[in-house]
């Protein structure tokens, strides 16, 4: 009985010695401070960058006419050609076997109808048998006109004096009628343009005749003006993007070669409706879309995606996403989250 007592009275003991435990005070959040400026949206004109390849407007696949065996190729890629030159023949065995063919069965419907003539004159044919003679060597005609016609493109020679661009087919190789054997451009007339690729907002604004600026990197110094030449109706199944041509308005002093890069800023006369935006306000994004912090009543913070259209010179252009907002956050922004308190400080 007396162990007892005195266990329960070391648990009192323990219990009144022990501290007490201290209720935390509830965190208080700060607002963070932030710096706004007042948006107002206004009528600009951009400028794009857009990057390409040169080519020429003169680019011609070539091919034969009708299929076959390659019987030679006489050129490689990067030849010079002149205008006429053979570049390409079929093996003939089987076209001139054809022709001859042909060439029988039209001597043959000569006979037939100058033997109904004769007797169509001595009364003994009739009138019919005539007509049909002579029916048979027309169509006869024609068809050796057709062999001695496909026999002449079993070749192929140059359309215009110029430069190899791509081999493609080899010796031996059967191709089909029209089957691409060579691709030909005329890069010796030194009519080069450059072929970027655009957003379909930037295409959108582009126009033909719209004045641009092209820098090569092989001639960093020098830029070349230029204009758009042509727009593409339709995006391009490979790159998924749509296509302007930008023709040189004077040939630059460095050599060019198809496939070679080059730069362009285009300056579209058309003008768009965007608010200019510094560039510390944009948060994560990429070069169509981004997120900013903007506030509608000074108090609270909002996170919101806006679509871009250019960047240049530390300012972004944007078309869209800043509708009815009057405020957008420059700085601080870093620290918000979506909903966040803040102070305005300037």
């Amino acid at each position: 009985m007396k162990n007892i007592c005195l266990f329960i009275s070391l648990i009192f003991l323990t219990l009144a010695c022990s501290p007490k435990k201290k209720t935390e005070a509830p965190t208080i959040t700060q607002p963070i401070p932030v710096s706004v400026i007042s948006l107002q949206q206004a009528s600009l004109s951009p400028t794009i960058q857009a990057s390409g390849v040169f080519t020429t407007e003169d680019e011609t696949y070539l091919g034969f006419k009708i299929g076959g065996v390659v019987q030679h190729v006489f050129v490689k890629e990067g030849d010079a050609v002149k205008s006429g030159q053979l570049l390409a023949s079929l093996n003939l065995t089987e076209i001139k076997a054809q022709v001859q063919q042909a060439q029988i069965l039209l001597d043959k419907a000569q006979r037939d109808f100058n033997r109904a003539k004769n007797l169509y004159r001595d009364s003994v044919a009739t009138l019919e048998q005539f007509q049909n003679a002579k029916t048979g060597l027309e169509i006869a005609q024609q068809a050796y006109n057709a062999g001695a016609f496909n026999q002449s493109y079993a070749e192929i020679r140059a359309s215009q004096a110029g430069f190899i661009l791509k081999k493609l087919a080899n010796d031996g190789q059967i191709v089909g009628p029209g089957t691409p054997v060579l691709l030909l451009n005329g890069a010796n007339k030194g009519n080069w343009v450059l072929k970027v690729g655009l957003s379909d907002r930037d295409w959108a604004v582009t126009a033909v005749g719209d004045p641009a600026e092209i820098r090569l990197d092989v001639a960093a110094n020098e830029s070349f003006k230029a204009s758009v030449l042509a727009k593409s109706e339709g995006v391009d199944p490979v790159t998924g993007t749509l296509w302007v041509t930008l023709g040189l308005q004077y040939a630059p002093k460095a050599k060019l070669a198809t496939g070679l890069f080059g730069k362009a800023i285009l300056k579209p006369r058309k003008k768009i409706s965007a608010w200019v935006i510094p560039y510390d306000a944009i948060l994560d994004g990429n070069a169509t879309e981004a997120y900013v912090f903007v506030t509608k009543d000074g108090k609270k913070a909002e996170k919101i995606k806006v679509q871009i259209s250019t960047i240049e010179h530390g300012k972004v252009l944007v078309s869209g996403g800043l509708e009815n907002i009057q405020y957008l956050i420059t700085t601080g922004n870093a620290y918000l989250d979506g909903g966040s308190t803040i102070q305005i400080i300037r």
